[in-house]
């Protein structure tokens, strides 16, 4: 059985116990979540597709943890003018643990 839910503007193909690093959500540590979301459902009775969600359908989580990932650098260049700038940022997310999928 797997899920297809949104958030943080992105899509995720879930399944029960799966591990995502999603983007930041306002959650402690430990406390669970619930995605309303789902864009569509696969089970034993079939697979199902909302327009443009499935109402009725939620997708448990537990997050685990907050954390930034890894510092990417960008660095603006203009020719001919001798100016450079170097630039960091590192994204935010939350990683969650999926235990259950409510169709």
């Amino acid at each position: 059985m797997f899920a297809v839910i949104e958030t943080g503007g992105k899509q995720y193909r879930v399944q029960e116990g799966d591990i995502l690093f999603i983007e930041k959500i306002d959650a402690e540590a430990e406390s669970t979540v619930k995605f309303d979301k789902v864009l569509a459902i696969s089970d034993d009775s079939g697979f199902k597709v909302g327009a443009p969600i499935i109402e009725g359908a939620s997708v448990d989580a537990k997050v685990i943890k907050q954390g930034k990932g890894k510092k990417i650098y960008v660095i603006k260049y203009k020719p001919k003018k001798n100016e450079k700038k170097k630039m960091g940022h590192r994204q935010l997310y939350t990683k969650v643990e999926i235990t259950k999928i409510e169709a």
